[in-house]
């Protein structure tokens, strides 16, 4: 079936990649309801066939293929949302969120859709599918059990008003955090206040001022402004007054109308409805029916037992910080904003180097050059510049090649800005499939947020952006690397989510090799590459902390599964929960006013409800599987080979388990993860 689509319309345009300048806010209600429109008529057309006369490529394929542009136009509208809002386009975004949520819960419900997948599944014509096919299939089936096809027809409205507040609850979360974020300012007039911290903080600062026609130094809450005060500034009154205001965001200190607290207690009851009215007891178990871990308890029990592990590594970190603090630093009472400062200065001391000598060696270019080069040796692919359309002059576009023959693409948005969202992410703007006219290739977004250049200058990274940066590219890879030919289970899709993290933490282990690092590096003024001696500092210091860190991140986890089990949102209070994960696991209790739930994105406007615990589940592993290419000698074609054909190209076509089991020749092992970590006592090793 082919609809009339108005050309003149870029987001209604399929023909290649998106054309980002032609897109005006105006464009996007009259594209999405004209998509929206056609893949009802589809959805229409095909549920209305009799089961037993259904077949893929009659009866499903057209349906896909509605439903994919739907999915694509919609995409960069979500994207654009995330790096180039305005006040228009939040307004269009979430005019039609309501109206394309509403109808992937209607695809979901639809009964005689899901009678016609049983069909096919049971039908002759399956024996001959291939396994990525069936595996379609399969995950269809069950999206339709969770989606909420099988509810009696009086409950259907019901669940339908609960995925849409949701939608909307999620989006507004964000919406405050960013506008919570973006609300707060700090201007210093003094620069001898600004004791401590680097040239290139205070120079950004400096033009930020003088951009908005303000004397002195403007610093905000987006993080390249807000870290590097915590981190260096020697004014503690300073680091105060921005930790508050971070740590505030978003709640009942500022205004009523960006406070998350009423929002989150919804969405909980939402959520908890939502896995009630679809048999399970909460939302942790219905979070974890497409994930590798099977039931809530296990993963409590796994994130206790890494806690009971690094619990006497946090504890020694934090009283080598506050001996070092008190003796050093003259601080008797270490709080929470002198944490970063005195960790940085006890850094300094204990490896004799500081973040700043570090990022004078990472230009960006470079960078990415040797990110790209390592690509190469390892799964045989080239990466060159191409030419396209962006929405922003800062963005770059890429051709990833095998053979001479383009594969896939990439757009990467590196810097930091105001109508950009904070974190880092990958999104796809386009999966791979098989269509008549051959295959579809794969096209990514990479976002990552580092600080743009001074005028003329080459963007330096810190060695924390280039981490970020090979993760991002990791999940990058994940998407464009597939040889699955079903859109459903290509790339990252299908992958289950706590093993999604696989590939992108698997590539963070190599900005930790010393043949990698040096390919990156070249000094700012001499362009000489980083010195043995700075690196092995670096690696000396790499599990700094890590005892505290890793307990960071079990307390984010078993708070997010915790809230999703054993919480009544109706009758308790979320900051006791938060209290008692911190009385169980955590040896560093930050102040009172902290209000970290209301910023908690990840789980309150992510994909990361009942499971931010797959960070540290993938990390398991990641750290396993990079292993395997430090014994063949880490830069290794024949262990790159073997990640590509058996983890990255098959995406989400076969169990993660079993992709696992293929590449490393055994069930997955947590010796790895403590060993990178530096969380293996000497003593008991000896």
């Amino acid at each position: 079936m082919s609809m009339k689509m108005d050309t003149n319309n870029p987001l209604l345009d399929f023909s290649g990649l998106p054309r980002f300048s032609d897109i005006k806010t105006e464009h996007v209600e009259p594209a999405i309801d004209t998509l929206l429109a056609a893949a009802k008529k589809q959805l229409e057309m095909t549920a209305s066939t009799a089961p037993d006369l259904a077949t893929w490529e009659e009866t499903l394929l057209p349906l896909d293929i509605a439903c994919e542009q739907l999915s694509r136009a919609w995409g960069v509208v979500g994207h654009l949302h995330s790096v180039a809002d305005t006040e228009e386009l939040r307004a269009a975004y979430n005019a039609c969120l309501p109206k394309t949520t509403e109808f992937w819960t209607m695809v979901g419900q639809d009964e005689r859709l899901y009678a016609i997948y049983k069909a096919i599944e049971q039908s002759d014509a399956a024996k001959q599918f291939t396994p990525a096919r069936l595996k379609v299939l399969a995950n269809s089936i069950r999206g339709f059990k969770l989606g909420g096809a099988e509810l009696p027809a009086d409950k259907k409205p019901r669940y339908a008003e609960i995925q849409d507040r949701q939608a909307a609850i999620t989006a507004k979360f964000s919406e405050n955090v960013l506008d919570a974020t973006n609300a707060f300012e700090l201007i210093v007039t003094d620069k001898a206040d600004l004791a401590g911290i680097p040239e290139y903080a205070v120079q950004a600062a400096e033009e930020l001022a003088k951009s908005e026609g303000k004397e002195g130094y403007k610093f905000t809450l987006q993080f390249p402004s807000y870290f590097p005060v915590l981190q260096y500034a020697e004014k503690r009154e300073l680091r105060e007054t921005l930790y508050e205001a971070y740590a505030k965001r978003a709640s009942e200190f500022g205004p009523a109308e960006l406070d998350n607290s009423a929002l989150i207690r919804e969405l909980l009851q939402l959520r908890q409805e939502e896995a009630q009215m679809l048999g399970y007891k909460n939302f942790g178990e219905l979070s974890l029916v497409p994930k590798m871990a099977n039931t809530p308890a296990e993963v409590v029990n796994f994130l206790r037992e890494l806690a009971v592990k690094a619990k006497p590594f946090a504890l020694r970190d934090l009283e080598e910080i506050k001996a070092f603090a008190k003796a050093e630093l003259g601080m008797d009472d270490l709080q929470s904003w002198d944490m970063s400062y005195a960790s940085e200065k006890l850094k300094e001391q204990k490896y004799a180097f500081s973040d700043l000598e570090v990022r004078q060696y990472f230009q960006e270019d470079r960078v990415l050059d040797g990110l790209f080069k390592l690509t190469e040796k390892l799964f045989g692919v080239q990466i060159v510049k191409a030419q396209a359309d962006t929405w922003h002059p800062d963005v770059r576009f890429f051709e990833v090649q095998k053979e001479g023959k383009a594969i896939a693409h990439f757009y990467l948005d590196p810097y930091a800005r105001a109508s950009k969202r904070s974190g880092a992410w990958m999104d796809d703007a386009r999966g791979r499939k098989r269509t008549e006219q051959g295959v579809q290739t794969p096209v990514a977004y990479l976002t990552c947020n580092y600080t743009k250049p001074a005028a003329g200058k080459a963007a330096q990274l810190s060695h924390d952006d280039v981490q970020t940066l090979f993760h991002e590219f990791g999940h990058g890879i994940h998407h464009m690397l597939t040889r699955v030919d079903e859109l459903d289970v290509a790339g990252i899709n299908g992958v289950e989510w706590d093993a999604v993290e696989l590939p992108s933490q698997f590539m963070e282990n190599f900005a930790w090799e010393w043949s990698v690092v040096e390919s990156l590096t070249a000094h700012e003024t001499t362009g000489e590459p980083m010195r043995k001696a700075l690196f092995d500092k670096m690696v000396a210091a790499k599990n700094f902390q890590s005892g505290l860190q890793t307990l960071r991140q079990i307390e984010f986890s078993l708070f997010d599964m915790l809230v999703h089990t054993e919480f009544d949102p109706g009758e308790a209070n979320i900051l006791e929960l938060l209290a008692q994960v911190r009385k169980e696991v955590a040896v560093l209790v930050p102040p009172a006013y902290n209000r970290f739930p209301n910023s908690f994105s990840h789980i309150f406007a992510g994909g990361y409800a009942a499971g931010y615990y797959s960070y540290k589940w993938a990390e398991v592993l990641s750290a396993d599987a990079f292993a395997m290419f430090e014994e063949n000698g880490v830069v290794s074609p024949e262990t790159g080979k073997k990640f590509l054909e058996e983890i990255l190209s098959v995406g989400g076509s076969r169990p993660a388990a079993e992709s696992f089991k293929a590449f490393r020749g055994r069930e997955p092992s947590i010796d790895a993860l403590l060993r990178h970590t530096g969380m293996v006592d000497n003593r008991q090793a000896a």
